[in-house]
């Protein structure tokens, strides 16, 4: 017990001589006591990411302004971003390792082609009549659908409806940036290729395997369909009986891996009138309502997510989701930092 007391109080850096400390600045370095609780708290760690909601009316009428404010050509990718008080608006993250933004489309514009180093995926928010081109793979662009542009991929969105089209971008922008290692590159337009990965992997536990070979690409599928997850979980809720979640990974349908290989991905279904406790994990969660109506809790803050709402909490925080419909399900999607967290070795699920 006497150890312990020994460093509940750590020396401060007002404590040494101005002399002493001017001989560090000047040989650029810095004492590590000071500042040791701070990146070595006890028992959870420093959290900057702040239980934001963000919701989709407040940001869709601004989106819609910015259509008309700036065209395609001076903004090349029309975005407001949806940043994290607690990380300063500036710095434009959703949490630690997580950039969120909502990305307006207009009929007949193009989003020219480009590749960046982060990892992106879009999950359709409104509208008909889009596409994304990833690596010469033509992906529609309906609401609810996940699209993946992964990390060197040559990527642009077309146009071709009459109504605004808008979707939820989450990039691993954060990390990448902060490793020092985030550029893009501008390309020609793509030829479209044969093939599409969302038709070939349409149905569970069977993969393509032409002339006895499966598929070398890095990522087969860059399309998971709305209609797909959702006609799975329903189809799970009915064989589930029990209080588990109803809830589905988005993976790599060759490998079984998270989809990609930074953000984890899924989709999840609460049936009408259920109340699902989240357990605290490490990782800090991206909820977006999709369908119906859920009451959110995180520790004092709650909140109602309604159809197209965007909302984010910080890790080791318990969530609880409830339906606040009686009679209909909600679904919601879901992104979080959980395969960053294990490949780092610190992922946690604290029940």
């Amino acid at each position: 017990m006497e150890d312990n007391k020994r460093f509940d109080t750590l020396g401060r850096l007002e404590d040494l001589p101005q002399a002493y400390r001017d001989q560090l600045t000047q040989r650029n370095l810095v004492p590590l006591w000071p500042s040791l609780r701070g990146v070595l708290p006890p028992n959870i760690p420093t959290r900057k990411t702040q239980t934001t909601h963000w919701r989709y009316s407040e940001v869709r009428e601004l989106l819609i302004q910015a259509g008309e404010l700036t065209p395609i050509e001076k903004a090349e990718r029309r975005v407001l971003v949806l940043a994290n008080p607690g990380h300063g608006l500036t710095n434009m993250q959703a949490s630690a390792a997580m950039y969120l933004g909502m990305q307006l489309l207009l009929p007949g514009e193009l989003a020219p082609v480009h590749r960046h180093t982060p990892n992106a995926v879009r999950m359709v928010v409104e509208g008909e009549g889009a596409w994304t081109l990833v690596g010469g793979e033509k992906c529609p662009m309906q609401r609810g659908d996940l699209i993946l542009t992964p990390t060197g991929l040559w990527h642009e969105h077309g146009h071709d409806g009459k109504d605004p089209v808008i979707w939820l971008d989450v990039l691993d922008l954060p990390l990448v940036y902060y490793t020092e290692t985030s550029y893009h590159l501008e390309g020609p337009s793509q030829s479209v290729t044969e093939g599409q990965g969302f038709k070939a992997y349409a149905r569970g536990g069977v993969a393509p395997t032409k002339v006895f070979q499966r598929s070398s690409k890095a990522y087969p599928m860059l399309r998971y369909p709305w209609a797909d997850a959702k006609a799975a979980l329903l189809s799970l809720a009915e064989e589930q009986t029990g209080p588990d979640a109803v809830q589905v990974t988005y993976v790599n349908p060759e490998t079984g891996a998270d989809a990609e290989n930074i953000l984890g991905f899924y989709a999840l279904m609460l049936r009408p009138g259920e109340t699902l406790r989240l357990p605290a994990r490490s990782p800090a969660q991206v909820f977006h309502q999709i369908e119906g109506q859920t009451d959110v809790q995180v520790e004092t803050t709650g909140f109602t997510l309604v159809e197209a709402d965007t909302c984010c909490a910080p890790g080791y925080t318990a969530v609880t989701l409830k339906n606040r419909s009686a009679t209909a399900p909600a679904f919601l999607f879901v992104a979080d930092e959980a395969p960053l967290h294990r490949k780092l070795g610190v992922y946690e699920n604290r029940g």
